[in-house]
């Protein structure tokens, strides 16, 4: 762990930015960039309570930036699955082996690139109950592991979404969920005002980069982003088979 207190916000700030412009164009991704560098500046066993409170920034900053491009239904069939999910989840011991869990997520991630592929040449589309179906089992997960979010990525491109409005809709259907996780994490005493503190400050730079990333969405064509989905799942798959073998 880091011990210089300068260093450290500076380092977290500007891989924090960086994460939000990321996340701020494909709609995922900030905690794989951001939780290790929390991890390596605070210590596990605060990061996990950190970067709650920072995804709630993310989101809340997405949400603002596409307004007006959010589909609520989308967002209310996801929520009515996940919320009382990730309520069950963060308040749920882990069962299985969490290297056991690495494997399965960056699998599904690798296969849904194909997966997603597959769906779009046959027009299939997710529905209302089908993202409801999602949002129960993505919120239970993200309550019992550190993050989820590349989940949530095949949901709503299979209901259609794309660009400003898969951005959005994403993070307002994922804010519910965090909030829900992090109503948890405060009722066990896991969110004292030094973390909230840190919190706060980490959220501020991811929140910047999500703002500054609409200026690059808005150039960017469908087919360009759709690929950079692709990559995204791919990155996160790889990485959590690395976390579970290494």
């Amino acid at each position: 762990m880091v011990t210089d207190p300068l260093f450290v916000y500076v380092l977290v700030l500007v891989v924090g930015f960086a994460a939000g412009v990321v996340s701020g164009i494909v709609g995922t991704g900030a905690t794989i960039i951001l939780l290790p560098v929390l991890v390596l500046a605070f210590g596990p066993r605060e990061a996990v309570p950190i970067m709650a409170i920072v995804a709630l920034m993310s989101n809340f900053a997405k949400i603002t930036s596409w307004w007006k491009e959010i589909d609520w239904r989308a967002c209310a069939a996801y929520a009515v699955g996940g919320v009382p999910a990730a309520a069950l989840g963060a308040r749920t011991l882990l069962v299985l082996p969490e290297k056991f869990v690495d494997v399965a997520l960056g699998l599904f991630f690798l296969a849904m690139v194909p997966g997603r592929r597959w769906l779009a040449t046959r027009n299939l589309r997710f529905g209302f109950w089908h993202l409801a179906m999602a949002g129960a089992v993505i919120g239970f997960l993200t309550g019992i592991v550190v993050s989820t979010g590349p989940l949530s990525v095949p949901a709503f491109a299979a209901y259609g979404l794309v660009k400003g409005a898969f951005i959005a809709t994403e993070a307002a259907g994922s804010l519910a969920l965090y909030i829900s996780k992090a109503l948890v994490f405060r009722e066990f005493g896991a969110l004292p005002f030094d973390i909230v503190l840190k919190g706060l400050i980490s959220g501020s730079s991811v929140m910047a980069g999500t703002y500054t990333a609409r200026l690059i969405v808005e150039r960017l064509s469908v087919a360009t982003f759709q690929r950079l989905l692709d990559g995204v799942m791919v990155i996160a798959g790889l990485a959590l088979l690395w976390a579970a073998v290494r």
